[in-house]
C-alpha cells in the first residue's frame, strides 16, 4: 500500500499538493497520560492542535463511568484483532449488520451502468472508481454494525434493477460473500475484515476481493481499497479516516486508476481529499481525478506529464446525495432503505438481517431488549457450533461455494467464495410461481440456523 508521499514528484498537477502533504503530515496526536491517568493513551483531534488534547479526551458519546469501565475492559486487547468480539455493548452499535453494510456500495451503482455504456476505456475507470469512492461517505459512521450470525443473509431488490444477496459464510474467521447483478454489471465480493486494536483507535484492514464485470464492455475490474482507521473510540469524539491508496485495475486491458486518500493533517487540512490518475496499460496518465470522498469527485483529461489538456475543464462525475437531518445513527436515506422491508423481495429468506430481533429492537430504541436478544443469538450460535463439532458436521453456505482460489491482498491471503447461482434460481421460482403462498415478511421469525430445532 502506498501513500501520497510515494508518488513521483515533478511538474504535474499534484506536485504542489504533494509537498503540502509532506509538510502537514498526519493528524495531531497526543498522549493523555498524566492528564487522565491512563498510560500511553492517544487522543487524535482532527480539528485542533496538541494543546487541546485534554479537552478533546473528555468529549464523545461516553459518560465518565461508562468510559472508564469500557477502557478497563478493552485495554487487555491492545494489539489484538477484535473483529469477532461478541461482548461489546449494544450502545455502540447501529441497527444494521455487516452484510447489510456491504450493500451500501450499491447506492450509486448507476455509475457502473454508465461505465458499461461508455465506449471510452478511461472514462470507464473514472465512473467505476467514483462508484468505489462513493461508499466512504456512508462508511464514516462511527457506530459499529452487528456481526452476522453464521448463515445469516441479506437480500435487496427494487434499486437500479439489481438483485443483491450476501451471506455470512464463515464465523471463525468472520467472512462474508456478496453478489449483485443487473443488465449492466455483475458485482462479487469476498470480505474478511481484519482489525488491530490500538487502545483508543482501531485499524480496519479490508482483507477481501472485489470484482466487477461490465457486461456490454466485456471487461473485468479488480478493486483494492485503503485501510480505515477509527479514532477516539473511548476518549474523545469518534471519527473515521481512510488514508492510503485505492487501486482499480481493468484486468482485461491493463488500464488502471490509482487514487490517493490523503491523511487528515493539522487543523483538519487534507481531510477527505482524494486525487490521482487514470493510466493506460503503459502507465501513461490519461485523466486526472480530484475531489473529496465525503462530497464529490471530478475529472479532467491530462497529458503525459499529468497536466490538464488545454481547452478542457474539470467536470464533476459524482456528488453525495442529500442526507436526513439529525439522524441518530448518521444513516443516509439509502441506509434506511436497506433496513426497510420495502427493498425486500417476496417471501424473504428467514435468515435475513432485517429479521434479527436485536437489530430491530435497537432500531426502535430499546437498548435493553437489544442487548438481551443479542446475547440469546450469540448463545444459540455457540450451541450450534458445539453440536456441529460433536456431530462431525461442517457448515456449508447456501448461496456461495468455496472456490479453492487463494487471492493475495496487501494484508494477507484470502480464500475466495464464488456465487453459485442457486439464489437466482430460488428467487425466480418464488417470483414466477402462482402456487407459493405470499408471506407477510414482518411475520417471519429470524432463522439462519443449520439446526433450527436446537434449543
Amino acid at each position: 500500500m502506498g501513500s501520497k508521499d510515494d508518488k513521483p514528484e515533478g511538474s504535474g498537477f499534484f506536485s504542489s499538493l504533494s509537498s503540502s502533504v509532506k509538510f502537514w503530515g498526519t493528524a495531531v496526536q497526543k498522549s493523555v497520560n498524566g492528564l487522565l491517568g491512563y498510560e500511553g493513551l492517544e487522543v487524535i483531534n482532527p480539528d485542533g492542535g496538541t494543546e487541546d488534547a485534554e479537552d478533546e479526551a473528555h468529549k464523545g458519546r461516553w459518560k465518565k463511568e461508562e468510559r472508564d469501565g469500557y477502557w478497563r475492559m478493552m485495554q487487555k486487547y491492545i494489539g489484538a484483532d477484535i473483529t469477532s468480539m461478541v461482548t461489546l455493548p449494544v450502545m455502540i452499535f447501529e441497527p444494521m449488520t455487516m452484510i447489510q453494510k456491504m450493500a451500501e456500495l450499491m447506492e450509486y451503482c448507476h455509475l457502473l451502468n454508465l461505465a458499461d455504456e461508455t465506449d471510452d476505456p478511461y472514462m470507464r475507470l473514472v465512473y467505476t472508481s467514483s462508484w468505489a469512492i462513493s461508499v466512504y461517505f456512508a462508511y464514516q459512521r462511527t457506530w459499529k454494525p452487528f456481526n452476522p450470525i453464521l448463515g445469516e443473509t441479506y437480500e435487496m431488490v427494487n434499486h437500479e434493477g439489481i438483485t443483491f444477496i450476501s451471506e455470512q459464510v464463515s464465523h471463525h474467521p468472520p467472512m462474508s460473500a456478496g453478489h449483485a447483478e443487473n443488465e449492466h454489471f455483475v458485482y462479487d465480493i469476498t470480505s474478511k475484515l481484519k482489525t488491530k486494536f490500538l487502545g483508543n483507535s482501531v485499524e480496519v484492514y479490508p482483507l477481501g476481493r472485489t470484482r466487477v464485470k461490465l457486461k456490454k464492455a466485456g471487461v473485468v475490474l479488480d478493486l483494492v481499497p485503503p485501510l480505515t482507521k477509527v479514532n477516539n473510540l473511548i476518549f474523545g469524539r469518534t471519527w473515521v479516516d481512510s488514508p492510503g491508496e485505492m487501486i482499480m485495475t481493468n484486468l482485461t486491458t491493463g488500464d488502471k486508476v490509482v487514487l490517493y486518500f490523503q491523511p487528515c493533517g493539522w487543523l483538519g487540512r487534507g481531510r477527505y481529499e482524494v486525487d490521482g490518475y487514470v493510466y493506460d496499460a503503459a502507465e501513461e496518465p490519461k485523466i486526472l481525478m480530484t475531489g473529496k470522498w465525503n462530497t464529490s469527485m471530478s475529472y479532467q483529461p491530462c497529458d503525459g506529464d499529468g497536466e490538464p489538456l488545454p481547452g478542457t475543464e474539470l467536470k464533476e462525475i459524482w456528488r453525495v446525495a442529500a442526507t436526513p437531518d439529525n439522524d441518530k445513527f448518521q444513516f443516509t436515506h439509502f441506509a434506511h432503505k436497506i433496513n426497510s422491508f420495502d427493498t425486500a423481495p417476496k417471501n424473504l429468506l428467514a435468515s435475513d438481517s432485517r429479521l434479527r430481533p436485536d437489530r430491530y429492537a435497537l432500531e426502535l430504541g430499546d437498548l435493553s431488549k437489544s442487548g438481551s436478544e443479542k446475547s440469546t443469538l450469540e448463545e444459540k450460535q455457540r450451541s450450534e457450533k458445539k453440536h456441529r463439532e460433536s456431530s462431525g458436521d461442517q457448515f456449508t453456505p447456501k448461496w456461495f461455494d468455496l472456490s479453492g482460489e487463494i487471492s493475495p491482498t496487501p494484508w494477507g491471503d484470502l480464500e475466495v467464495y464464488e456465487y453459485n447461482g442457486r439464489y437466482s434460481e430460488h428467487r425466480a421460482s418464488v417470483d414466477n410461481s402462482d402456487t407459493i403462498e405470499v408471506i407477510d415478511v414482518k411475520s417471519i421469525k429470524f432463522s439462519p440456523w443449520q439446526y433450527p430445532d436446537l434449543d
